[in-house]
């Protein structure tokens, strides 16, 4: 199960970089038409040039409900004083297949990561259980399996997904990294910058252990924890602020 999910993870990265890379151009060919039109998703924007894209005035509230929920009334009402003009039908029809490919993609997407979800929680209980599914998939990802990531120490765990700052920081004397992959957990994201490197390695150490009790033990010991971590959490979080008064 370590090389499906490691798979299954590579495959969802590589798609969403192309799902990206296809919402990038399908919005740089379909502003010509509809400058206005900003959703800051791909699934919308695809969604609404298939529904709407050939004639964007004749899209009413209602329908953009479905696409668009609580901003419908607002992209209705610029769509009904939009500058762009409308595509004529075989620029549209092109238009169109790119938007429903990326809709596919984006298809295909959401069921790898129901697979790697399942997978990840039945093969890392422990890990799945401290952080969310799809940062463990790209620990293991990195690690190589369950085996390598539990016989990893935890500076090391803190530090998988930043092999190339590393690796400038050995070569050129940059500034080391303090976190890789575990930065996309929010408690991290979400911290002052000062204090992400500290909270990362208190991740890496419990989740160096609940990795060594998925690969070797198979006790269940996350809620041990998950305990233990608010609780050094907390303590580091005081200590930060009796340094700052």
């Amino acid at each position: 199960m370590d090389h499906s999910v490691i798979q299954a993870f590579s495959t969802f990265t590589e798609n969403e970089r192309m799902i990206n890379l296809m919402n990038e151009k399908l919005e740089e060919w379909y502003s010509m038409y509809f400058p206005e039109l900003k959703t800051g998703s791909p699934k919308s924007y695809a969604t609404f040039v298939i529904e709407y894209g050939k004639e964007k005035k004749a899209a009413d509230e209602k329908g953009l409900e479905k696409i668009f929920s609580e901003y419908a009334k607002h992209v209705a009402k610029i769509a009904n004083e939009s500058m762009g003009a409308d595509p004529d039908d075989k620029e549209y029809a092109l238009i169109k297949r790119i938007a429903e490919q990326e809709l596919q993609m984006i298809e295909l997407n959401d069921k790898i990561l129901e697979y790697i979800k399942e997978s990840a929680e039945r093969l890392m209980p422990n890990v799945t259980a401290m952080i969310d599914y799809k940062v463990a998939a790209e620990l293991l990802t990195k690690a190589g399996s369950v085996e390598k990531l539990a016989m990893m120490p935890a500076s090391t765990i803190q530090l998988l997904g930043a092999e190339k700052a590393l690796f400038k920081h050995l070569k050129f004397g940059s500034k080391p990294p303090k976190y890789g992959a575990l930065f996309k957990l929010q408690e991290i994201a979400n911290a002052n910058r000062e204090d992400r490197g500290r909270i990362a390695r208190v991740y890496a150490t419990k989740l160096a252990i609940a990795a060594r009790a998925d690969a070797f033990s198979k006790n269940y010991i996350a809620d041990r924890l998950n305990e233990d971590l608010k609780k050094a959490l907390t303590r580091n979080k005081k200590h930060d602020n009796n340094q700052k008064q």
